[in-house]
């Protein structure tokens, strides 16, 4: 990995598009510290002091929602978008031809639904957080003008960070929506390193057990990194031959290549989508409570349910693994079917004259591609629900709230990662191609 950031730093090309991706990262996290007008941050910092609720959305905003800034809702209202066109392009007629059959005009199109959606959410989140936390002081005044100076403020932020994942994706590295969870997570590093200080030092005083504790999420960290690493890398490749054919004087085909299918195909995608669905029903509870959030009763126990680390019961942290892994199993297929479709596949390699040996050209080469795609989703869905509920079991345990988060946010920022530095990769290998053809 290290060998191609140094080949790539030494590629001017490539080398621009990093600088350029650094510049935008820049300005995403000066955004973070620009306090929306109209807020006293002082108030502000009293009122979230005990609010745990926010944990995760203030882990992937890297802070912005504690700070009430312009990127406060960071780009929840777009991925929630997201999800909600992909779900109904498998309901509407219209919206699944868009996305099978349009090309890149209906990509195009998709991408265009999704944004306008993503600006009805942020006016709808903008306006509860407003709502929320008018009665707690935290603004200067109630006034209208103040109410819509907020709201506008949250909404330009998350239209300006879909800017931003745009231009990362169009013009830099990387996926731009993951690249701005990812820099926004890591951000929070040195507070995952201040936690875990703590346990060995406590308030001043050495202690042996919080050592034990630190090391062994230092020991299971690793090994979730490595796991991780072995499934992001995994993949089947199916052997493909294609038939020999005459043109003219010169015989074409004849050569065997494979079909590479990746065992986790949605990559990290599930895991944020999982993640977001999760947080949304404790963000509408505080934004509907006004911030007050239920302390006791059977709204405390079910928002413990949904929410990691919020209730002190154990075995709402058990339900929480439950949902998150069924989640992850979901949006795993979920992603998949969209990012590989077996029936174009098989078409495609029957117009090229290629077949897989033993194998039936059409329906049954899709089908056996399809039943390839479906067991090897299976194993990977199942290997990141594992890995996404262990940290939360762990943490729940010993009572250690960052760590039922720190899995999910090390997930997150483990499969950005591969991702960018396969794209770099592809980058390099381009640049070479187009050098060798002139």
């Amino acid at each position: 990995m290290f060998k191609t950031i140094r080949n790539a730093l030494k590629t001017p090309d490539v080398r621009k598009k990093l600088l350029y991706t650094l510049i935008l990262i820049v300005v995403f996290r000066l955004g973070c510290y620009i306090t929306v007008p109209g807020v006293d941050s002082f108030q502000l910092a009293e009122v979230l002091n005990n609010q745990g609720i926010a944990s995760l959305i203030d882990l992937i905003s890297g802070g912005a929602f504690s700070r009430l800034s312009i990127f406060a809702m960071s780009i929840s209202p777009y991925i929630t978008a997201s999800i909600v066109i992909q779900l109904l392009g498998m309901v509407i007629p219209s919206l699944e031809r868009l996305t099978k059959e349009g090309g890149e005009e209906g990509r195009n199109k998709i991408n265009r639904y999704t944004k306008l959606l993503t600006v009805v959410l942020a006016l709808i989140e903008g306006l509860g957080i407003y709502l929320s936390y008018r009665s707690s002081g935290i603004f200067v005044d109630t006034t209208f003008i103040t109410g819509a100076t907020v709201v506008l403020s949250l909404m330009a932020g998350t239209a300006l960070l879909m800017w931003l994942g745009d231009q990362i994706t169009s013009k830099g590295i990387g996926n731009g929506i993951s690249i701005i969870i990812f820099v926004g997570i890591v951000a929070g590093l040195p507070s995952a390193i201040t936690t875990i200080w703590n346990l060995i030092f406590g308030v001043g005083a050495f202690s042996t057990t919080g050592l034990l504790i630190a090391l062994a999420i230092i020991i299971g960290a690793i090994i979730l990194v490595a796991g991780v690493v072995f499934v992001q890398q995994a993949e089947r490749r199916v052997p493909v031959q294609y038939s020999k054919r005459v043109v003219g004087r010169k015989m074409y085909g004849g050569q065997s290549t494979n079909i590479p299918i990746k065992v986790a195909a949605g990559g990290v995608m599930p895991i944020i989508f999982a993640s977001s669905i999760m947080a949304f029903p404790a963000t509408i509870v505080r934004l509907v409570s006004g911030g007050n959030m239920p302390t006791a009763g059977l709204g405390y126990y079910i928002l413990g349910c949904l929410s990691a680390g919020y209730a002190s019961a154990w075995w709402t942290s058990l339900v929480y693994a439950i949902l998150y892994a069924l989640l992850i199993l979901f949006f795993t297929y979920f992603y998949s079917s969209i990012q590989f479709n077996p029936i174009e596949l098989a078409n495609n390699m029957k117009k090229s004259g290629g077949y897989i040996p033993g194998i039936r050209p059409g329906k049954p080469t899709s089908d056996y591609i399809g039943k390839i795609s479906s067991r090897l989703n299976l194993v990977g869905a199942f290997f990141l629900a594992i890995i996404a509920i262990l940290p939360v079991i762990v943490g729940a345990i010993f009572n250690v709230t960052a760590l039922q988060i720190g899995g999910t946010s090390l997930l997150i920022m483990e499969g950005v990662a591969l991702e960018t530095v396969r794209q770099i990769e592809s980058q390099m290998t381009m640049r070479h191609y187009k050098g060798f053809l002139e």
